[in-house]
C-alpha cells in the first residue's frame, strides 16, 4: 500500500471517528432527555394530612395539617387538641420538608416526604417530639350548602 493510500485511509478513519463521536454524543443527550422526562416530578405538599405527634411526655396527640405549596412557599394551618397553629413558612427541597408555624412562639417541623406521608420531628418552645401524618381526602369533601 502506498504512502498516499495510507494517508487517505487515515483521514477516512479520522472522519469516521468524528462521526462516531458525534453520534455517541447525540445518543447520550437523547438518553439523558428520556431519563429526565421519566423522572417523577417533586410532588407538591398541598393537601390535607392526618396522623399523630408525640411530645416529650410521650403523649400521643392527634394532628391534621392543611397545607398549600405555591411557588415554593408553604402556608396553611395545623390542627390539634392543643389549638390551631398557622403555618408561617417553610421549604420543600427534594424529600426534605421544613414547616414553620406559630405556637405562641416559633415552631418547626422537620420531615421527610415520601408516599404521601410526612415523617419527622417537631419543636416548639421547650417541647417537641415525633410527627407522622399521611395525605388524605379532606373530611366532608366539597358539599353543596343550600
Amino acid at each position: 500500500m502506498s504512502q498516499k493510500n495510507i494517508s487517505k485511509l487515515g483521514r477516512l478513519f479520522a472522519a469516521a471517528g468524528s462521526i462516531a463521536a458525534c453520534l455517541m454524543l447525540a445518543l447520550c443527550c437523547m438518553a439523558q432527555a428520556q431519563q429526565d422526562r421519566g423522572a417523577p416530578a417533586k410532588a407538591p405538599l398541598t393537601g390535607h394530612y392526618e396522623g399523630s405527634a408525640k411530645n416529650k411526655a410521650e403523649e400521643v396527640i392527634p394532628v391534621s395539617f392543611d397545607l398549600t405549596e405555591k411557588e415554593g412557599a408553604l402556608s396553611g394551618i395545623i390542627h390539634s387538641p392543643h389549638g390551631d397553629f398557622p403555618v408561617t413558612g417553610g421549604s420543600h427541597q427534594g424529600e426534605s420538608v421544613t414547616i414553620e408555624f406559630d405556637a405562641g412562639g416559633p415552631g418547626t417541623i422537620s420531615a421527610h416526604a415520601a408516599d404521601d406521608k410526612l415523617v419527622g420531628t417537631w419543636t416548639a418552645g421547650e417541647d417537641g417530639g415525633s410527627v407522622d401524618v399521611k395525605k388524605v381526602a379532606p373530611e366532608g369533601g366539597s358539599k353543596d350548602k343550600s
